[in-house]
């Protein structure tokens, strides 16, 4: 590689903890900046009644929003960019790293390389989307025109009082799709982040026929986790995440779909007695 193009990667040496930390900082640095324009279009794209509120164009909203309500109110709502970007960032450069790290991306020489950064970049983008979508929700409410908020707590307990959480199945009632998808990311959620215990929990299950003695004495879960960081890094507490997650999520899946037949099935003969 040459000189011109090395400042253009994070060394491949960096960790999980740089690229996250490049990741939020770019992530804030993006979306402050271009901040003010984010306002407009959601100024052009909320179906507005009055047409004091409809704009033709980004150089019409500017002019019209500045002359009437300052330019300060283009910036309303950015505290809520800030909170959720820095993590949000951090979760998607985090994520692409570590995906295309498992998947063999970033080995040289290997067959799937073309399928690893595709992979790792969908995950990354259905993690921080996820993340992220709280914080754009209030957001966008702040930066509506005559919004009623100010602050982007107030905005946030208003929208929970008022709204709640949305959910899949906001009636409660018995919806097999509902119950599948749901459980399913759940489950897979649940699996990913709880690896690290389950990579320890083998250890220690399985220390008896290791012939290292490091291994076969371990006294207990901080031990082998100690053990797991010392030898492996990052990379060893996330060894079996992909089976894992493929195992747990139609698993869970299943367990929810069950569980929530039953249950319905259960409390409607009761009520019919």
């Amino acid at each position: 590689m040459s000189d011109d193009d090395e400042y253009e990667v994070l060394s491949p040496n960096a960790g999980l903890g740089v690229n996250m930390l490049a990741g939020a900082l770019a992530g804030i640095t993006e979306h402050s900046v271009m901040f003010p324009v984010d306002s407009i279009k959601t100024r052009m794209q909320v179906f507005a009644t009055s047409p004091a509120a409809m704009y033709t164009g980004i150089g019409n909203a500017f002019t019209r929003i500045s002359s009437t309500e300052g330019v300060r109110v283009l910036w309303r709502g950015l505290s809520s960019v800030i909170m959720g970007a820095g993590p949000a960032h951090a979760v998607h450069f985090g994520t692409y790293e570590a995906v295309k790290e498992l998947t063999g991306g970033n080995r040289e020489g290997k067959a799937n390389k073309w399928l690893s950064a595709p992979l790792a970049g969908a995950s990354a983008t259905i993690a921080s989307d996820a993340l992220m979508n709280p914080f754009d929700v209030i957001k966008q409410r702040m930066q509506m025109r005559h919004s009623e908020f100010r602050s982007i707590f107030t905005c946030a307990r208003t929208i929970l009082r008022v709204e709640g959480i949305k959910m899949m199945n906001p009636r409660g009632e018995y919806s097999p799709l509902s119950h599948i998808v749901a459980g399913g990311i759940a489950g897979g959620v649940a699996a990913g982040l709880t690896t690290p215990l389950d990579v320890a929990k083998t250890l220690l299950q399985t220390r008896g026929t290791s012939p290292d003695p490091e291994i076969r004495y371990c006294r207990g879960m901080l031990d082998a986790l100690r053990v797991i960081g010392r030898r492996d890094g990052l990379r060893g507490f996330l060894r079996g995440l992909t089976p894992r997650v493929v195992t747990h999520m139609p698993s869970n899946a299943l367990s929810w779909l069950s569980y929530e037949f039953f249950s319905d099935d259960a409390g409607g003969a009761m009520t019919w007695r």
